[in-house]
């Protein structure tokens, strides 16, 4: 008897373009926070890159930056978009304050006490429950587009939180060193339901560059 091979399915997870934020806050979860227009020139770049691959499935974060991500690449496969709730941002403290070094919250006493548990954390989402409804929301993008692939938009905290989680490293980590820019793809490619390989892209690099929310680190 000759065991049958596991189904390939590649589900990209790619993180939404730069956000218009004036006021250099933490968005969060806030609404109406929404695509600048590079971030809309990120997103088509990435719907552009995926041209011509098998892209059965859409789904997204339900925050409007995601959404409009999604957008171009609705446009390009023909797809609706579906919402799933397991994509959206973290929850966090500080969301609505600035947090800039210097002359954000971090530098009022009164928001110290809520910083005291990086590992957690204590100032937002635990990360543990981050990557365990992502990894839902992975599996069952995966389900939706068996045999061939799947685009989910989300948020850099859930999808850098994600990737480790699949890797098997610690969640706890320097937000400075995750490899999650503006409208880059993470893409995890599963024979059945396992995970056998994780590949990393940024299809808008050449605008990144061009952005002030990558070089200020205000993105989520």
């Amino acid at each position: 008897m000759t065991l049958s091979e596991p189904t390939k399915t590649t589900v990209h997870v790619l993180r939404h373009g730069e956000v218009f934020n004036p006021g250099k806050i933490l968005y969060g979860r806030l609404p109406d926070f929404h695509l600048s227009e590079l971030g809309h020139q990120m997103a088509k770049a990435a719907a552009e890159v995926l041209a011509g691959r098998d892209i059965t499935h859409l789904v997204s974060s339900p925050l409007e930056r995601a959404q409009e991500t999604a957008a171009p690449f609705a446009a390009e496969f023909k797809l609706d978009i579906t919402t799933d709730v397991r994509l959206i941002e973290s929850a966090n403290y500080f969301e609505g304050k600035k947090v800039s070094v210097g002359d954000g919250a971090f530098s009022n006493p009164r928001h110290w006490w809520v910083l005291r548990d990086p590992i957690t954390p204590s100032w937002g989402e635990a990360y543990l429950v981050i990557a365990q409804r992502m990894f839902e929301a992975v599996q069952a993008a995966r389900v939706a587009a068996e045999g061939h692939e799947a685009v989910c938009v989300s948020h850099q905290l859930p999808v850098w939180t994600l990737r480790r989680y699949i890797e098997g490293k610690r969640l706890w980590h320097d937000p400075r060193k995750r490899e999650c820019g503006l409208a880059s793809l993470t893409s995890f490619r599963f024979e059945g339901a396992k995970v056998v390989g994780v590949d990393y892209s940024e299809p808008a690099a050449h605008l990144v560059a061009m952005s002030a929310t990558a070089k200020t680190a205000k993105g989520a």
